[in-house]
């Protein structure tokens, strides 16, 4: 659910009314993991499921769609409002998510968006989802994916400062992003997946002049990479690798730094209404990489200003379930 006070409630209710045929003919099964009340204000404020989500425990028997209690309930949560209450229950709903993975009762874990703020005020001291699951899970390399239709992006670097990007980008964390992102992919159903890997520098460095670490770092990777068999082209310089990706020359683009790789995804992800300036709708998905479980993620935060207002857009959230659904289809092949 993420932070309860957030819109991760709605979304849910509206995602669960849009795929209720399939949920009823067992093609889905669904648990709910959270604020058991949130999911129930939810519900009632939108009036699109025939009968409440059934609360269940972890131990006992579970219809296809059902919610569990992820944390004992303090003070009611109220929409909107940031509450180190709501920051304990994103991070207790990620605990069990992940405990229940790990142990194979669940296929993988789709988060609804957490409040980095009020996740720390609750004493969790993590940037976003993906250190707290590279923590829950004992995984040291992890890598986040961003996706959208043939837009897939994934990072050497997310939530550092830009001064300390180039340190970061070290021969084996560029490889280990490259051999994640060619998993994925396979993943995902392409079975030699061509990846490009962006410039670090304007220009991968003209020739040095900006920079070597496209020369020197860079470089020399992806040659290796060729070499062991991988498709794997560049540096392509960051202005022109996710025109050639969205044309389809490429299946996946290896990002040095956050706004490189969001920037892109994000402007094609959202649909702006020209009358008023505001976004309608958004489309987009978040996978984790490297982890021993299956985790997506909708690619939007919170939206305290909307939450509870019943206009948040479940779109996102569906295209992260079918994610999780496909990657956990193929690992199971």
């Amino acid at each position: 659910m993420g932070d309860p006070a957030g819109i991760g409630p709605e979304i849910i209710v509206k995602a669960a009314a849009r795929l209720k045929d399939r949920i009823a003919a067992g093609d889905l099964k669904l648990v709910v993991i959270g604020s058991a009340p949130a999911l129930r204000r939810a519900e009632r404020a939108l009036g699109l499921l025939p009968e409440a989500i059934p609360e269940v425990s972890e131990s006992g028997d579970w219809p296809a769609l059902c919610c569990l209690q992820a944390d004992a309930e303090g003070a009611p949560i109220e929409p909107g409002r940031l509450s180190a209450d709501g920051g304990r229950f994103a991070y207790k709903a990620i605990e069990a998510g992940v405990r229940l993975a790990l142990g194979g009762r669940i296929g993988g874990i789709v988060t609804a968006p957490l409040n980095k703020e009020a996740l720390n005020k609750a004493g969790y001291h993590y940037a976003g989802h993906t250190e707290m699951l590279a923590e829950l899970t004992g995984v040291r390399g992890s890598v986040m994916m961003l996706a959208h239709g043939n837009m897939r992006v994934s990072h050497v670097t997310t939530h550092v400062a830009l001064e300390d990007v180039p340190k970061r980008l070290t021969p084996e964390r560029l490889r280990l992003v490259i051999d994640l992102t060619d998993k994925a992919l396979k993943g995902l159903g392409l079975a030699r997946p061509k990846i490009a890997v962006a410039a670090l520098n304007p220009h991968a460095g003209e020739g040095g002049l900006f920079g070597r670490q496209d020369i020197d770092v860079s470089t020399p990777v992806i040659e290796a990479a060729k070499a062991d068999g991988l498709d794997v082209h560049g540096p392509v310089p960051g202005d022109t690798v996710f025109v050639k990706l969205r044309a389809g020359q490429y299946d996946a683009v290896v990002a040095m730094y956050h706004d490189q790789g969001h920037i892109p995804v994000k402007l094609l992800g959202f649909e702006i209404d020209p009358a008023t300036g505001k976004w309608m709708d958004l489309s987009g998905v978040n996978i984790t990489l490297g982890l021993p479980i299956i985790r997506t993620s909708v690619d939007h935060g919170t939206a305290f200003d909307i939450a509870g207002t019943g206009v948040a857009n479940e779109r996102s959230l569906i295209e992260a379930i079918e994610f999780a659904e496909k990657l956990a289809a193929n690992r199971a092949v």
